[in-house]
């Protein structure tokens, strides 16, 4: 009877409803209340450092990267303005030029002979690799294999051609230094696929730069830059190691993009400075370096070796200048 009385209870409509009214709500109130914490939880959270370095690359890193650039024409200009005109206290290399021998003259225009040649022996070289199928191929290899041959090729010439000795005439250092020429031209065929016009503007603004800047660095107190070396020298490493990460990382991500602008507006800024101190040491070489050196027991001036340093400088602002105009300073989507 018990039973029987308790099942009737159970069953009764007043404790059924009573049941139903109170078990599901507290079930969905609890329910809701979790709910609306995990996404508290979720919108709060902030994002960790792999998630920001992997995330779609904005327009900052290349605008800061636009603003130095622009920051440095402006101080280039003033520099040029101020030592252009006179304006500097001490004597610069073109008031001392008047008192050189005439060794130092020569050994200067004979640099800047070969710097010339160089720039027409790569431009040559170019155009013959980038009507060679083979050569191209091999140039354009982004692999990891290619990129070895292509680093051993220019790091193996150019130390070559700088470490022969210089003798006048033509000799091993010339052929050397056409060797190296011709891989570097090889080395930049790939530029050709932008076109003629954009590399004919990339020429002349190349152009424009490196004789403002060479007539700031001789124009300005004859040590002015040479105390730059340091800091150019980290700058190089900062530059050329952003540069390899460029190969693995696109620059549509926001880590890719920054190292992008480094390797491309700040390369730009390093090598103007480069051209501003190698011009400056050139000078200075060709002034201090003795004239029988042979007296001395050391080698003798090398314009070879002296035509080398600013003639990558200047390929290099060469090649930021045609990706620039070719809008690889624009956003990569």
């Amino acid at each position: 009877m018990a039973s029987m009385l308790l099942s009737r209870m159970c069953c009764s409509p007043g404790v059924r409803a009573s049941t139903i009214r109170k078990l599901p709500v507290k079930s969905f109130v609890r329910n809701y209340a979790r709910d609306s914490r995990e996404s508290f939880e979720r919108a709060t959270r902030r994002p960790t450092l792999r998630e920001k370095a992997m995330a779609p690359a904005t327009d900052s890193a290349f605008n800061i990267g636009k603003g130095a650039l622009a920051g440095g024409a402006v101080v280039g200009l003033g520099a040029l303005c101020f030592y252009g005109l006179g304006l500097s206290d001490q004597a610069g290399a073109l008031e001392k030029s008047t008192f050189w021998p005439q060794y130092v003259k020569d050994r200067i225009t004979t640099t800047y002979m070969y710097f010339g040649g160089s720039l027409a022996i790569t431009a040559a070289s170019a155009v013959a690799a980038f009507r060679s199928p083979a050569i191209l191929r091999l140039v354009a290899n982004n692999g990891f294999m290619g990129i070895a041959i292509s680093l051993a090729a220019i790091i193996g010439t150019g130390m070559l051609a700088q470490g022969i000795e210089y003798k006048e005439g033509f000799g091993a250092k010339q052929i050397a230094w056409i060797l190296h020429s011709s891989v570097m031209g090889a080395m930049v065929a790939p530029l050709c696929f932008l076109g003629g016009p954009i590399l004919i503007r990339a020429a002349w603004y190349t152009a424009g730069i490196v004789g403002g800047l060479s007539t700031i660095a001789v124009c300005a107190p004859s040590e002015k830059f040479l105390m730059m070396g340091g800091p150019l020298a980290m700058g190089l490493g900062v530059v050329f190691v952003s540069s390899l990460a460029t190969m693995f990382l696109p620059p549509t991500t926001a880590i890719g993009a920054g190292l992008y602008s480094i390797s491309l507006y700040g390369g730009l800024l390093l090598f103007s400075g480069f051209l501003l101190y190698d011009t400056q040491r050139i000078i200075k070489q060709a002034e201090t370096h003795p004239a029988s050196a042979a007296l001395y027991g050391v080698r003798p001036y090398d314009p070879v070796n002296a035509a080398i340093a600013i003639y990558l400088d200047t390929l290099n602002i060469f090649i930021r200048m045609a990706t620039i105009l070719a809008g690889g300073g624009q956003r990569k989507n």
